[in-house]
């Protein structure tokens, strides 16, 4: 694995040269309860694209840190791109990439709001120049926490600053954890969520979706090896289409 963020241009030439593929990942700078960070997102998305990068000899890009946060923009710290933003910072690093050789590019997705503008880079990359780009969220999350997880979501495949998401960041970054905030909160959704714009803010107080108390470092690494091997089951499968 080749860390972009300490590397040399040599070095990075040299990586390309022997076909690395690059390892991108998107997060956001979000509420995340009283408990975690705003950096909770890229955070996390950055350990499962370190894992990833090291398992396949990637080439590990800086993280994009902000994201299309904006249903959590009535909690105060949580910073938003436009989708048209982000979409346009992805086409233009997807553009240097191919002009420097690299084979392809992996997104790693830490936020739920980025997904459409993922998607629409990767789909204009491909149709302006062929450049491959593989997007992943998280696969395979859902089925370790149903197996491993003590509590239950907020709602199904919901995850945000409750067990999962702790447990994954006590992992990664315990310093940035304060535990003796952690609470629970499982607010009703209204009736109508998911059908338009809806801030999280005008029926979540805490910013919390389930219960993280339970939450534990060795369930998160459980979390992030099981998410990291299915990536790369995934990327391998993508690289045989790509050569």
């Amino acid at each position: 694995m080749l860390d972009l963020h300490a590397a040399t241009s040599p070095e990075v030439k040299a990586s390309i040269e022997k076909g690395a593929v690059a390892i991108l990942a998107v997060g956001a700078q979000e509420q995340h309860g009283a408990h975690l960070p705003l950096s909770t997102d890229t955070v996390m998305a950055q350990g499962v694209a370190r894992r990833i990068a090291g398992a396949i000899d990637g080439l590990l890009l800086p993280p994009i840190a902000y994201g299309d946060a904006w249903n959590n923009e009535g909690f105060a710290g949580t910073l938003s791109l436009s989708p048209d933003t982000l979409r346009a910072v992805l086409i233009d690093l997807g553009r240097g990439l191919a002009r420097m050789g690299v084979k392809a590019l992996v997104i790693i997705n830490g936020h739920f709001g980025n997904r459409e503008p993922i998607a629409l880079a990767a789909r204009a990359l491909k149709k302006e120049s062929g450049f491959p780009v593989m997007h992943l969220d998280y696969p395979g999350m859902e089925r370790i926490a149903t197996e491993i997880c003590d509590s239950k979501p907020a709602a199904p495949t919901f995850y945000h600053a409750d067990e999962v998401e702790t447990s994954m960041m006590l992992a990664l970054a315990p310093e940035l954890v304060r535990m003796d905030k952690a609470a629970p909160e499982y607010p009703t959704f209204p009736e109508l969520f998911g059908t338009g714009p809806i801030g999280l803010d005008s029926f979540n107080r805490s910013g919390v979706f389930g219960d993280p108390r339970p939450a534990t470092a060795d369930k998160g690494e459980v979390l992030i090896a099981g998410i990291a091997e299915e990536s790369v089951r995934l990327i391998r499968l993508f690289l045989v289409s790509v050569d």
